[in-house]
């Protein structure tokens, strides 16, 4: 009940939709708190590759998530006092972290965590399953999403600036199955609500998105 009253926008969509760049962005225009849900799957995935557990082990993974010492600090993401910033955005931890994001355990042992980012003065949270399973009374639910094409531009653009040689046809295929993953699973599938509103990006700017978003949350009536 403390946090009836904290407004929480909620952007889920497809990997490589943009949803982390906006997400952050509105929640400065706004001055809210930021939950990058992604990052805490990957940092489990992280962990669990530093330690050479296989992604099949799934009660070895639960027992890490348990224990991870995470923290954010600015920009920065923080794994047993170790910035891991740009480890955990690599395509191999992603890939890790789609695999084991279909246990139902880890997602139980995740989920206080991540609501425990709700807090005056809001929250934009970005991820999965934000609007149907996290914050289910969000203020604001947002589907964000784009066609596979330009999302597979957008992260090849993301792994060039890094110095990372990527394919654009492999991309648009690993995006392809990882969608497929994302929203088949049994635990917290992928999906648009009947409450969420659908975002397509496709063929717009950085700064249209995060306008179109910020004019959504005006007219729900919670800007005062």
């Amino acid at each position: 009940m403390k946090n009836q009253y904290v407004p929480v926008i909620t952007l889920d969509g497809p990997s490589a939709s943009g949803k982390g760049t906006i997400a952050r962005l509105v929640s400065q225009a706004l001055g809210f708190h930021y939950l990058d849900s992604g990052a805490l799957y990957r940092l489990v995935a992280l962990a669990a590759m530093k330690r050479n557990v296989d992604a099949g082990d799934e009660q070895r993974v639960v027992g890490i998530a348990r224990c991870l010492d995470v923290s954010f600090i600015d920009s920065s993401i923080r794994l047993d006092g170790e910035d891991v910033s740009d480890e955990v955005r690599a395509e191999a931890c992603g890939e890790y972290a789609s695999k084991i994001a279909q246990y139902s355990a880890l997602r139980v042992e995740l989920l206080g965590r991540q609501r425990d980012f709700r807090k005056l003065p809001g929250l934009v949270a970005d991820g999965r399953d934000m609007g149907s399973v996290i914050f289910p009374d969000a203020t604001l639910k947002i589907y964000l999403t784009a066609n596979e094409e330009e999302r597979a531009r957008r992260r090849h653009k993301q792994l060039m600036e890094k110095g990372i040689n990527a394919n654009i046809a492999n991309l648009v295929l690993a995006l392809h199955e990882r969608d497929g993953r994302d929203s088949k699973r049994a635990a917290s599938p992928l999906q648009q609500c009947e409450d969420t509103r659908l975002l397509d990006t496709t063929g717009l700017n950085i700064d249209q998105v995060v306008g179109k978003v910020l004019g959504m949350y005006a007219d729900s009536g919670s800007v005062e």
